[in-house]
């Protein structure tokens, strides 16, 4: 197969889903991973796809919202690290707020083993992952209620008012975009609103996002680069990344990702 039927179908699978793995298109192509790391790179040099830990997603459609599904599967171990990472700011006994988004359920795996934890969560993912694990139910988990959308958030008028009456010691919040002007974005209109109402609730905010969010600018606006007391994320976070947030977040937090 040459490359550029080799990009076309490329192109025609990240159309489909919103998002590819190397491991998958090395599968599917019969090529090897340096092979399908060069075919991205020159994806992204087209404009078509841009590139993300392990893979890439479709550019150019700030409106699209690939499924939870999809998005868990892409920088996986930039978020195990950041989820390691952001669990030691959990003091005990602390009522914490955990939004929906893939890098937010990967730290819900390490509260689950907090006992005396009380989560407030909009995502439905967060909620099964905690009760799978905490057999013996030791942390409180409140579900929002609300309608479920493709990143598996719960929001709307319902999840709005149940997070409206909670107040919170630490919002653990993910993001689908991160920008100097554009501050912390997300596709979904709705689930705007309720990340909007959970940082209200919140006496501070903690965004996990790993380095590929950066200069992803999504639809809907949840708020400034600033709403954030800290911000978790991954050493591959480009210097003008790393400068704006530095200057507008009080605590930029770094991790390695295991190669």
């Amino acid at each position: 197969m040459l490359a550029q039927q080799r990009q076309d179908r490329i192109l025609t699978e990240l159309r489909r889903a919103g998002a590819v793995r190397v491991a998958d298109l090395t599968e599917l192509l019969n090529v090897s991973d340096m092979t399908i790391r060069r075919d991205l790179e020159q994806l992204a040099a087209d404009g078509v796809a841009r590139k993300v830990h392990g893979g890439a997603v479709l550019a150019g459609q700030v409106g699209f919202e690939p499924g939870f599904a999809v998005k868990s599967q892409l920088a996986q171990g930039a978020k195990q690290a950041i989820a390691e990472r952001a669990v030691a700011l959990i003091q005990p006994g602390a009522a914490i707020g955990i939004s929906a988004g893939t890098t937010t359920w990967a730290l819900a795996r390490h509260v689950a083993s907090m006992p005396g934890i009380t989560v407030v969560t909009n995502s439905t993912t967060v909620a099964d992952v905690i009760t799978a694990i905490d057999t013996a139910n030791q942390v409180s988990v409140i579900l929002t209620g609300g309608v479920r959308t493709p990143s598996s958030a719960l929001v709307g008028p319902v999840a709005d008012r149940t997070i409206a009456s909670m107040h919170v010691d630490l919002l653990f919040l993910g993001v689908h975009g991160m920008d100097a002007r554009a501050g912390f974005t997300t596709p979904n209109l709705a689930e705007a609103t309720t990340n909007r109402t959970f940082v209200d609730s919140a006496r501070e905010v903690v965004v996990l996002a790993d380095s590929s969010k950066w200069g992803v600018v999504g639809l809907a606006d949840i708020g400034p680069l600033s709403l954030a007391k800290a911000v978790i994320t991954d050493d591959g976070l480009p210097r003008d990344g790393l400068r704006s947030l530095t200057e507008a977040v009080e605590s930029v937090l770094t991790v390695e990702v295991p190669q």
